[in-house]
């Protein structure tokens, strides 16, 4: 499949570790390539401010990674979100992870090198990356958290285990952000890595856009640049 041309009537939302960005050990150590920003800024000027970036992390982490490149972010699979540049960032209601199985979870983590617990405001994240045969270790550590909090679910993604609140999802964060300026009225563009932009890629194709998986459409995160700085070319 060949990537489309981005229309000036699009609205362009992108995830970032594995789509943008190459993957890294841990997630405070990927890179952002020089130019990567620079495209960014021209096509979100194209598209009337049109851009966001959706993703699992942290909204202050891609605020720390592009600065003010994003129109809106949409962080922790939207359980966070910044609609405009300098806006509160809103957040759900719900029940954060309980401090006895953090305490627990970090004692674990200390015994499996290679592995990282990412602490997020209503959920957490279990990598193991480092040490691919952590994952059953980590599942079982997951799946007692979810005894103490079935508000929550498991999600596995790219040498992950994500634990986040039920109903919060890439796909509602797309809904969200199409529903409010400068994103209304525009086609979604979605583009994602892992399984979970799964539903941001159905929910993209549901609004009459577009969703794209970038194993499918690209291959790899340099693949999505180089189509980025075209189309910014253009």
């Amino acid at each position: 499949m060949s990537p489309p041309a981005i229309a000036d009537g699009t609205a362009l939302l992108l995830d970032l570790d594995g789509t943008l960005i190459d993957f890294a050990p841990t997630p405070d150590a990927v890179v952002v390539p020089p130019g990567l920003p620079d495209t960014l800024r021209r096509l979100r000027a194209r598209l009337g401010d049109a851009l966001a970036i959706i993703t699992g992390r942290p909204v202050e982490q891609i605020e720390a990674l592009l600065g003010d490149v994003p129109y809106a972010i949409a962080g922790e699979h939207g359980g966070a979100i910044r609609h405009a540049p300098g806006a509160p960032l809103e957040r759900g209601d719900h029940p954060p992870v309980p401090p006895a199985w953090l305490a627990e979870a970090e004692a674990v983590f200390a015994t499996l090198p290679g592995t990282l617990l990412e602490r997020k405001s209503r959920g957490v994240t279990l990598h193991f990356r480092g040490a691919p045969d952590a994952g059953p270790a980590l599942r079982h550590l997951a799946d007692a958290l979810l005894v103490l909090l079935p508000s929550h679910e498991l999600l596995g993604g790219s040498m992950v285990w994500e634990i986040r609140p039920r109903g919060v999802h890439k796909g509602n964060a797309v809904r969200a952000l199409m529903a409010r300026p400068p994103f209304a009225g525009r086609l979604p563009l979605f583009v994602g890595d892992d399984v979970t932009d799964e539903d941001a890629i159905r929910a993209a194709r549901d609004m009459g856009g577009i969703g794209l998986r970038v194993d499918a459409a690209f291959g790899a995160p340099q693949d999505v640049r180089d189509w980025l700085a075209r189309e910014a070319a253009k």
